[in-house]
């Protein structure tokens, strides 16, 4: 064998054997319910996964949800608007089972924080939600734009967004609490938002230039919006509060669509990423299987 022969022979067998390890692992990751204990699928050994348990056992009390998120040994759930919830009980029960809160909303699509004359009203629903998020043992919470406003150009409603989100950046500092602005997609789920893509909410953090007013990155917005999903991240990384990802299309979890998160998810790490990565993905088939096809994609 010559050199050269040599040389691409022991190459070969170095990326097989990685291959076939690599495949091994999502084997197991995807075995059956008799071949695999349930109580450990949460426990990934690259990336923190909150359970939305908004889109996950969204049949059950909402209490509920927690339970099951803890009994696949998940380490965090996230959730949507806390003022209609309990949030005594919620602080309660997960703290009972070890789970954290990583994010919830704050403020949702309307009023639109885009509008001048939601502001004041904007920042009192800050403060206000910082109380909760302190009772949550919670750090981060979800701010959105807001829907198109007629006769408002879109430079004009984010403007409007920045105007808003720097009034807010001091009581989040304050408190110790990130407010997460989330760019949505406008092909598919949400039509007429008025914030988009990557380039616009970089811009607008960048303006505001508070550490506790970043983007939650939404990967699966991203991938229907621009696509080219670890390039903009890193290109946009310093504004980054919080990731979360779904497949596409379904909106379902990881492995179900096009989207190749074992690359995505170590790019994420690669760049400096440690926080938790929020599932707002529906389960395609049922919670345990998710849980499996998210293990799956935590290998590398």
């Amino acid at each position: 064998m010559s050199h050269i022969d040599r040389r691409s022979f022991v190459g070969t067998t170095l990326i097989g054997g990685a291959l076939a390890a690599s495949n091994a692992a999502l084997t197991r990751a995807a075995a059956p319910d008799g071949d695999t204990d349930t109580s450990k699928l949460g426990q990934t050994p690259h990336t923190k996964f909150a359970v939305n348990v908004e889109m996950w056992w969204s049949g059950l009390p909402f209490l509920d949800r927690l339970r099951q998120a803890a009994a696949l040994g998940f380490p965090a759930v996230e959730f949507w608007p806390w003022e209609s919830k309990d949030v005594p009980a919620i602080a309660d029960l997960t703290g009972e089972l070890g789970l954290d809160v990583a994010q919830f909303t704050a403020w949702g699509f309307e009023p639109g924080m885009n509008v001048p004359a939601n502001h004041d009203r904007f920042v009192e629903t800050i403060e206000r939600s910082c109380e909760a998020a302190k009772t949550l043992r919670c750090k981060k919470m979800t701010v959105v734009g807001g829907n198109d406003q007629p006769g408002m150009t879109q430079d004009e409603m984010h403007e409007n967004i920045i105007v808003a989100l720097k009034r807010a950046a001091p009581i989040a500092e304050a408190h110790d609490v990130m407010l997460i602005l989330e760019p949505m997609n406008i092909r598919v789920d949400h039509k007429g938002h008025c914030l988009y893509g990557s380039p616009a909410p970089v811009r607008i953090c960048r303006e505001v230039d508070s550490p506790k007013v970043k983007i939650n990155w939404d990967l699966y917005h991203m991938q229907i919006t621009e696509g080219d999903l670890c390039r903009r991240l890193a290109e946009g990384f310093d504004q980054v509060g919080y990731l979360q990802l779904a497949d596409n299309p379904g909106r379902n979890e990881p492995g179900t669509g096009e989207v190749h998160y074992n690359r995505v998810l170590r790019a994420a790490q690669e760049l400096g990423y440690d926080g938790y990565v929020g599932l707002e993905c529906r389960p395609r088939d049922d919670e345990a299987t998710a849980a499996r096809r998210v293990a799956a994609a935590d290998v590398w």
